[in-house]
C-alpha cells in the first residue's frame, strides 16, 4: 500500500475559524482520489492556524502583564518557560483542527487522532489523521516522523504560500520564488532553532530530520485543490521541491 503524507497547515484548515469551503472541497477531492487509487492511503497532519496564534498571543499578553506586577514570579519572565507554554497551546489547537479533519472523513478514518507519531503501530482504513505531539517543534516534524514510520518518501507541506522564496516577499520586493532547492541550502535559510509560532516554509527541526532520512518535501499552496491532486497524481505542479 502506497502511503502519502500531507502536512495541512492550520492557516488552511482554520485561518481564524474552520474554513468550511476548504474542508468540503478538500474532502471531496481526497475521497475521489482514494476511490481512483485503491492501492494508496493518506496521512494528514493538521497544523494549529488561527486558534494557535490567538491563544498564544493572549497568553503572552497575560504573562507580560502578570510579570510586570509580580516580578518575583520568574516562570513568566523566563523565555524557555514562555515558549514551552506557547508550544502546548499551539499543540492543543492542532488537535482541535485534526479532530475536525477526522470527523469530515468519517469511515475513511476509523482511528483516533494520532498525538504521538512514535507510538502509532498500525494504520487502519484509508486515512490517518495526526496532530501535535510535544513542545520543541511543529507538526511538520510529526509529518516527517510518520513518513518514516509508514515508509513514505515524500511529505507535501500545504500552507498559505505557493512556493518557497529566497526571502519574505512581504518585506523584500526582490525576493524570488524557488522551484527546486537542496536541503543544505534550505536549512541555511531557515536555521536550526524552533520558536513557537515561527513563520517559515518548513520547521527547522523537521528539515534536519527530513534531510537525514533523504525525504523529499514539496511546499505548495493549500487552497489550490486541483494542484494538490496533481501532486498526488505525480503530475506537473506549482510548488517548491526540497530534496
Amino acid at each position: 500500500m502506497r502511503t502519502k503524507v500531507l502536512s495541512v497547515g492550520g492557516s488552511i484548515i482554520a485561518p481564524n475559524e474552520p474554513d468550511t469551503g476548504f474542508l468540503l472541497e478538500f474532502s471531496q477531492m481526497v475521497t475521489e482520489w482514494l476511490d481512483a487509487n485503491e492501492d494508496a492511503r493518506l496521512i494528514l497532519v493538521a497544523g494549529g492556524g488561527g486558534p494557535a496564534r490567538i491563544y498564544q498571543n493572549s497568553y503572552k499578553k497575560v504573562a507580560e502583564g502578570f510579570s510586570s506586577i509580580q516580578k518575583k514570579n520568574a516562570s513568566f519572565a523566563d523565555t524557555d518557560a514562555l515558549n514551552y507554554a506557547c508550544d502546548w497551546l499551539g499543540i492543543m489547537a492542532t488537535r482541535l483542527n485534526a479532530q475536525i479533519l477526522k470527523t469530515v472523513f468519517g469511515p475513511l478514518c476509523p482511528q483516533d487522532v494520532v498525538t504521538d507519531p512514535t507510538a502509532v503501530s498500525d494504520f487502519k482504513g484509508r486515512i490517518l489523521v495526526a496532530a501535535g505531539w510535544k513542545p520543541g517543534f511543529s507538526t511538520d516534524n510529526d509529518a516527517v516522523l510518520l513518513a518514516e514510520r509508514f515508509a513514505a518518501d515524500t511529505v507535501v507541506n500545504l500552507s498559505n504560500i505557493e512556493k518557497v522564496y529566497t526571502d519574505d516577499p512581504r518585506k523584500n520586493p526582490d525576493a524570488k520564488p524557488i522551484d527546486n532547492i537542496s536541503w543544505a541550502e534550505f536549512r541555511k535559510m531557515v536555521g536550526d532553532e524552533w520558536v513557537p509560532g515561527k513563520n517559515c516554509p518548513f520547521d527547522p527541526i523537521a528539515s534536519k530530520k527530513a534531510q537525514e532520512l533523504g525525504l523529499t518535501v514539496i511546499c505548495a499552496g493549500g487552497k489550490n485543490i486541483p494542484n494538490i491532486k496533481s501532486i498526488l497524481d505525480g503530475s506537473d505542479y506549482i510548488g517548491s521541491t526540497i530534496k
